[in-house]
């Protein structure tokens, strides 16, 4: 299944590539006469100085690989993939209980965990036996248990979300040491400002130390996760797996996912205008996105979590098992003088732990939620996440067979608490895809320009076009309006009384200046209703084909009658010949009876 979204999302970034020398904004953006007489206001306030349109232009062709109208094609393909990878997984799982015979396997069956049986201190009496059993802690002492554990989840969660205020606040601060400074160090290499702007390097450091952060925090919530769980005391294996699986999800979710929704969803969406700029934590001014959005800063943050990532994964779990049993061997060999047989070797091998496989099923499915949440944003996702599983295969397969001791199998129904999780992914990504083709990209303006703006009564051109659209994006500020707080050290260009921002407001002079213009508002309904129409297309095509694809497949369905009605067959015939057996011994006695009774009688 990952390797046709992994063709289609390679097929989408070729259109991109194919399409993006007749991308016309982003020509307008490089053109001399066009872009280069547009004069953007400063971003900061004070430091930063006045810069011109096409600074923005090598970054504006890359847009144009990305925010294309195979992204759109893309989203919905992935939307539609999504439900057809977990009902073909559910079929695939109902043939996996069958083969493994774990169909009927109750919860039941599993015994109790030592670690729970062990504290059962308390009696109480079962309301359906009636008789006393025991327990570790009373129906009160479990309250306060459960308040506790969920009172320190979300305490925890709120610490990853600290941190992320924290890369924000360095995105802000950095930003303006970059606009101070970069500026100056390389005005003379053209080549290098081309492609190292402010709104690069800030992104693009800020896309490393959100990484970094993301891998330190992984290792504290995995240990503080366990704790929890430990104090929770689940009954059984199951139980405590589902009750870590919900921690550890919601620890990694938030904190793996937190700066892409920021990026995505806030960043650039509540500035203002360089007039009234808004403030955060009444001091940072409000980052502001690219002339053409902030999509492409969205699409380097995922490729560079989402590659980091992986390769931090592999190299981790090589080396790390390899290295401990390395020193192993070598401690063990110093203190041996003979020669130590294979078995004892072998358990001298990395113990596997009691979670087993949990943090497998843990990185597939954040992989998982990287290729469908954000997909809209970055289509070679599926490409990297399809690489990345064909290495971790080979390298799984043989960490386990080398590296670790052998593993004992433990029945399951299925994949636990991972399945719901999944289906929660999946219906969240439509949500986050249309709002990140909404919102985050430039698809609804150019779509309401080239349909509404291009033509008369609001347009000047006299068929549909794209061509003046960049113009159209950009409002007018009055250099003179700038408040003393925020107006720039630097002069302006040469005779200009007036700078462009990125936004729909009317001009100054107007009687309703620096407000929301009729551009803005017919912009907003269309985001609006394409986020409805495509929400609701999507949500019943996945309707649909969850009702037409059943869950257990009518092979596998057949299978389990027929072994059913095999044994409800062999049962029978085993009660069958029983019965036979009693009823000739009944009837040889009762033979024996009549002919001892004749023999009497003849006596």
């Amino acid at each position: 299944m990952l390797i046709v979204a992994a063709v289609v999302g390679v097929g989408c970034f070729l259109y991109g590539c194919l399409t993006k020398d007749n991308c016309t904004w982003s020509q307008e953006v490089c053109d001399p006469s066009i872009g280069g007489n547009i004069i953007m206001c400063p971003q900061c306030d004070k430091v930063c100085t006045y810069w011109n349109l096409t600074i923005t232009c090598e970054s504006s062709k890359k847009l144009c690989v990305f925010d294309s109208f195979g992204t759109l094609v893309f989203a919905v393909f992935m939307g539609i993939w999504v439900t057809l990878f977990l009902e073909f997984w559910k079929r695939r799982q109902a043939e996996l209980e069958y083969e493994w015979d774990t169909v009927e396997y109750l919860e039941q069956e599993e015994q109790v965990r030592p670690e729970y049986e062990a504290r059962c201190t308390h009696v109480v009496m079962n309301e359906i036996t009636q008789q006393e059993e025991h327990v570790p802690y009373t129906a009160c002492g479990k309250c306060i248990r459960m308040t506790f554990c969920t009172s320190a989840v979300l305490f925890w969660i709120l610490l990853i979300i600290a941190s992320v205020i924290g890369i924000i606040v360095y995105r802000l601060s950095v930003f303006l040491a970059f606009s101070a400074t970069l500026t100056q160090h390389i005005s003379g290499t053209e080549a290098i400002r081309k492609y190292l702007t402010p709104q690069t390097a800030t992104s693009v450091t800020a896309s490393f130390i959100s990484f970094i952060v993301i891998m330190v925090l992984n290792v504290i919530y995995e240990k503080v996760a366990i704790l929890i769980t430990d104090f929770e005391l689940p009954r059984t294996q199951t139980d405590y797996e589902n009750s870590l699986t919900t921690k550890m999800f919601l620890f990694q979710f938030v904190n793996y996912y937190s700066s892409c929704f920021y990026i995505a969803f806030f960043k650039g969406k509540f500035v203002g205008h360089p007039g009234n700029p808004v403030y955060w934590l009444g001091k940072y001014r409000n980052e502001e996105c690219d002339p053409g959005g902030c999509l492409l800063e969205l699409t380097t943050q995922l490729a560079i979590i989402v590659g980091g990532k992986a390769i931090w994964n592999n190299i981790q779990e090589v080396l790390l098992p390899w290295v401990k049993n390395l020193i192993g061997r070598y401690c063990a060999a110093a203190r041996s003088e003979k020669v130590v047989p294979r078995w004892e070797q072998d358990y001298h091998l990395q113990p596997v732990g009691k979670l087993g496989l949990f943090y497998e099923y843990l990185e597939m499915v954040i992989q998982f939620g990287f290729v469908t949440l954000f997909v809209a944003s970055f289509p070679l996702a599926p490409l990297l996440a399809l690489i990345n599983n064909m290495l971790e295969i080979r390298l799984d397969a043989w960490k386990l067979t080398t590296q670790f001791r052998r593993m004992v199998p433990q029945k399951a129904q299925d994949i636990g608490a991972w399945q719901p999780i999944m289906q929660g992914i999946a219906i969240l990504a439509v949500v986050t895809n249309a709002m990140i083709i909404a919102f985050t990209s430039d698809m609804i303006p150019r779509l309401v320009y080239y349909w509404s703006f291009s033509v008369p009564p609001y347009g000047s051109h006299s068929s549909y076009t794209m061509k003046g659209y960049i113009n159209s994006t950009l409002s007018v500020f009055n250099i003179s309006d700038f408040k003393n707080a925020s107006k720039p050290f630097s002069p302006s260009f040469g005779n200009q009384m007036t700078c462009r921002y990125r936004d729909f407001r009317y001009p100054p002079g107007h009687q309703h200046q620096y407000e929301h213009n009729i551009y803005y508002w017919h912009v907003i309904a269309a985001k609006l209703a394409f986020i409805i129409v495509m929400e609701h297309v999507i949500y019943f095509v996945k309707f649909i084909i969850s009702y037409i694809i059943p869950d257990v497949s009518q092979k596998t369905k057949s299978k389990v009658k027929r072994e059913k009605y095999l044994t409800q067959k062999f049962l029978h015939e085993n009660d069958l010949k029983v019965v036979k057996k009693n009823m000739g011994k009944i009837a040889d006695k009762i033979i024996k009876g009549v002919e001892s009774t004749f023999r009497l009688k003849d006596e």
